[in-house]
């Protein structure tokens, strides 16, 4: 009875866990400084490691993946991409996470090699997907290198300010937590059930490769629709205002514009 009752607590815990941290993810996003080409200067990478250093690597994971998610899901600005962002920020939480239960003795050591690899696999996914975007845009490589490029430089800043400030709370909270329901998830370590076998592999790579190139090609066709509507309000934008200096002209010259009959239409036809 008792073995139920604490395997009850331990769920709720994690719900617990899971639930703050992707808050946490989701609120921090929004603690941003906006760039150009939609990059921008956040801590909600923060959030993400250190929900993988604290609470391992699937809690951390799923933490990381639904809180960016959301964000994504109720900014217009990117909405396609929010199963790709899961994916991607899932797999940064999920890295730190497993990494910062490893062998390593330094406590120090650990976490920063954690907080580091976890980040650099988010921005080789996020940078990838940058760059695949602009191919499928129709932009010729060095295009799409050079706004990669661009995206790098905010990605890496994000990524070291993300290393910075999860690492200290991490060891901060670490000891604070130890003595609340928390510190069971803190000090456990990895099973090895075997859910890796040759078959779940290569559904999961499957499942992966599908939902990255949806995510994708769904964010393409938003950015096509999104620079076809931006041309043609400029191209309305220029038909208004020549139609202006149209009128000026014959109001000044007192001279009547022309009006096309229904003759003239189908002459011009």
């Amino acid at each position: 009875m008792s073995n139920t009752v604490s395997q009850q607590r331990s769920k709720i815990y994690r719900m617990v866990a899971v639930g703050l941290m992707a808050a946490l993810v989701y609120a921090g996003n929004y603690m941003s400084i906006p760039l150009a080409n939609e990059t921008r200067i956040h801590i909600g990478n923060s959030m993400c490691l250190l929900a993988g250093l604290l609470f391992g690597g699937v809690n951390g994971g799923l933490s990381s993946g639904i809180g960016g998610a959301l964000y994504d899901l109720f900014n217009p600005l990117y909405t396609l991409s929010a199963p790709y962002t899961f994916f991607s920020k899932f797999a940064m939480g999920w890295t730190a996470g497993k990494l910062n239960r490893s062998g390593i003795k330094s406590e120090l050591a650990k976490a920063v090699t954690a907080a580091i690899t976890g980040q650099l696999v988010y921005i080789v996914l996020y940078l990838g997907k940058s760059l695949v975007t602009q191919l499928i845009l129709g932009n010729p490589f060095q295009t799409a290198a050079a706004v990669m490029l661009e995206k790098a430089a905010a990605s890496f800043t994000n990524g070291a300010i993300a290393v910075v400030v999860s690492v200290p709370l991490y060891l901060a909270l670490k000891k604070a937590l130890h003595a609340s329901g928390f510190g069971s998830m803190i000090e456990s370590k990895s099973e090895r059930k075997g859910y890796f076998n040759p078959l779940t592999t290569v559904l999961t790579v499957f499942a992966i490769v599908v939902t990255a190139g949806f995510a994708i090609r769904l964010s393409a066709d938003g950015k096509i629709k999104d620079t076809q509507a931006k041309r043609e309000a400029a191209y309305q934008q220029q038909i208004d205002e020549l139609t202006e200096k149209l009128d000026y002209l014959y109001e000044t010259m007192g001279v009547e514009p022309p009006v096309n009959t229904e003759e003239d239409v189908q002459a011009d036809g």
